[in-house]
């Protein structure tokens, strides 16, 4: 028996809630499964060994029968998602990135893959031209200007090819103006109403890309006339207000699910954006992100299993409804123990 202490603290007392895990468990507000993360590969056309990221470590360039194990891996995890982002090789990029819509090309090729294999995982695609683009813009050059119409054209274009390979979420990137109504309104005219648009809506002009581009050699290159940057399109990162009426607008065109790209830095945005619609909400864990955690790692400043659960944590208490992260596969043995 305790022996009782004089009263002289409150009757409210917060540490009750905290002393062992079996109440905190009880009372916690935010969790995280298998079920909230999207994995995002990069594939690559040709055969051979995958071809690693030196500046995303443990991430590669996936050949055609590496993306059918790392899926069935996946798939095992209970990660059911995964999104698609492809290197393409330069004799197939072009002005008006062309390659983008090939029926036969390496994401219908990948996503036809995945489906034979494992018909119910989640097959979610990358809409924009940047990684199809020779000057590595997400729009088509037109009189000096990317054109916003031309390059909405396009993207229709993708996106209808990629539902035809069987893709089950279409994202566009590219951060054009109206290219949600115009994708949705193609997509039920050819019979796919049931294809979801997970629209990449608050998406920054952000420095935490590099990794990426690295990843698919998709960086801006030098054209006369053309900022060697993403800025004209997407969103400055000083922008809290914007990023509801980028939002807005394209749940209003047919948007299933609104994105904020990137995650960390923009934690409030997912927060004002979730608060605001209350519709499904993603957010991405840009490569960036998991460059810097994984540098800490390496050189042990920080605990990575400890940081990987924490970082994802706290998307899903700002809001975030559903993660896409290159820790999806690690944190799903996490999550497992």
């Amino acid at each position: 028996m305790k022996t009782p202490r004089p009263h002289i603290y409150p009757r409210v007392r917060a540490r009750r809630l905290r002393t062992r895990p079996s109440v905190r468990d009880l009372v916690r507000e935010t969790t995280l499964s298998t079920n909230d993360l999207i994995y995002p590969i990069f594939v690559r056309e040709g055969t051979g060994p995958n071809e690693p990221i030196s500046s995303m470590p443990g991430q590669s360039r996936l050949t055609l029968d590496s993306v059918v194990d790392v899926a069935g891996e996946a798939w095992e995890l209970g990660v059911r998602a995964l999104a698609l982002f492809p290197k393409v090789n330069d004799e197939r990029k072009s002005l008006d990135g062309a390659e983008a819509w090939n029926d036969d090309g390496l994401v219908p090729q990948v996503i036809r893959a995945v489906k034979e294999h494992y018909p119910d995982m989640l097959m979610a695609t990358d809409v924009a031209l940047d990684p199809y683009s020779s000057i590595g813009q997400d729009g088509i050059v037109r009189d000096g200007d990317l054109h916003n119409e031309l390059t909405v054209e396009a993207l229709v274009k993708q996106a209808a090819c990629q539902a035809r390979a069987g893709a089950d979420i279409v994202s566009p990137s590219d951060m054009m103006d109206g290219r949600i109504g115009r994708i949705r309104d193609r997509l039920d005219a050819d019979g796919f109403d049931d294809t979801l648009i997970m629209a990449y809506s608050a998406k920054y002009a952000s420095a935490f890309y590099g990794p990426f581009r690295d990843a698919l050699d998709s960086a801006p290159r030098q054209m006369e006339g053309i900022p060697k940057d993403k800025k004209t399109y997407q969103m400055d990162p000083a922008n809290g207000t914007e990023a509801l009426k980028e939002v807005e607008l394209d749940i209003a065109e047919g948007a299933d699910i609104v994105m904020v790209k990137p995650g960390m830095p923009y934690l409030d945005i997912v927060h004002r954006v979730k608060q605001a619609f209350g519709r499904p909400t993603a957010v991405y864990q840009v490569s960036g992100e998991y460059a810097m955690l994984k540098a800490a790692f390496a050189n042990g400043w920080l605990d990575e299993d400890k940081i990987v659960l924490e970082s994802l944590l706290g998307f899903k208490r700002a809001g975030a409804d559903m993660i896409l992260t290159y820790f999806a596969l690690d944190a799903a043995r996490l999550l497992r123990r």
